[in-house]
């Protein structure tokens, strides 16, 4: 009898119902470390000029050759396109469509991050940036730390309200809405940017010593979410690639050459924190594979074979 090797189709109320947190950072911790060890392809994102847009792939390998893949999306925004292969057998396992496994993915970067270089008594979190991205931070790092305090500043206060509400029903954690960024900023262990303000979203003397800064929007010289000021106070600046740092060029606010990344960090080959007093920040870009890592949890284990149970190892990281 021959087997059914039609690919999945997964669309978003399946990754909402199938992808639970600890299964996407589980495959994102191997994913980073699985680069720093050279077991991971995942060259620099490539943009194709079509009109007036880009239209921009990244792709990734397992070195092992279990699984391959890549993901496609338009830099206009909508939905996203993961395609995840069976390297041995050549059999196209899966392919993941919509909103939202982009967004867990890079909250599942965000919140390895957090656990890596955030002091270890940290309970308190700043978030500025009440959208999907903040959301999937939140959702992510949940699993790994539980904040006892969470204060969140927009700017549009029926966003913000929604935001709140949301974040305390479905993480069961205790956020409050913060009135101004000051507030959402001064006096926190934590504090994660995930906006696309193209202008400092706070100051950089707002950020206390010991602090940890997640930033995930833009970062450019011409337009940024963060202060250029708050990247020279960092004790300890870590990217999760710096291969796609340099691919921005020079007019992105971080010199990858002064960055460690972060799978080296995880690996303890790269310095981290080294102390209580250290402002440690870390700059988002997305390594390439690590959609298709988490993607490939949702594929079946192979051609024609059954989906995989929830943390299981993918094989892509």
């Amino acid at each position: 009898m021959t087997r059914d090797t039609t690919p999945l189709l997964i669309g978003d109320e399946e990754v909402r119902a199938r992808l639970d947190a600890g299964t996407a950072v589980a495959a994102v911790r191997r994913a980073l470390l699985a680069h720093h060890r050279k077991e991971l392809a995942a060259p620099a994102r490539l943009a194709a000029p079509v009109g007036d847009r880009d239209l921009v792939f990244t792709a990734g390998a397992d070195t092992a050759g279990a699984r391959h893949g890549f993901r496609a999306y338009d830099t206009r925004g909508g939905a996203q396109l993961v395609a995840v292969w069976d390297s041995a057998g050549g059999a196209l396992l899966a392919v993941v469509h919509g909103q939202e496994l982009g967004p867990r993915r890079t909250g599942a970067i965000g919140a390895v991050a957090v656990d890596a270089l955030a002091r270890p008594d940290a309970a308190r979190l700043g978030v500025i940036g009440a959208g999907t991205q903040a959301y999937a931070q939140l959702w992510a790092l949940a699993q790994v730390r539980r904040p006892a305090e969470v204060t969140v500043f927009a700017r549009r206060p029926e966003r913000l309200r929604a935001f709140v509400a949301r974040v305390r029903a479905e993480l069961g954690l205790a956020a409050e809405a913060a009135p101004a960024a000051e507030e959402a900023v001064r006096g926190q262990d934590v504090v994660i940017t995930a906006t696309s303000s193209r202008s400092p979203v706070l100051e950089a003397d707002w950020v206390a010593p010991g602090t940890h800064i997640s930033t995930l929007g833009t970062k450019t010289r011409t337009g940024s979410e963060i202060p250029p000021e708050l990247i020279a106070r960092a004790d300890v600046l870590v990217t999760d690639s710096r291969a796609q740092t340099a691919a921005y060029g020079p007019d992105h606010l971080i010199d990858p050459a002064a960055a460690a990344e972060l799978g080296a960090v995880l690996a303890g080959e790269a310095p981290g924190r080294a102390s209580a007093g250290q402002i440690t920040l870390f700059s988002s870009v997305g390594l390439a594979g690590t959609e298709v890592a988490v993607a490939a949890e949702l594929a079946p284990r192979g051609a024609g074979g059954p989906p995989q149970s929830p943390g299981s190892s993918s094989g892509v990281g």
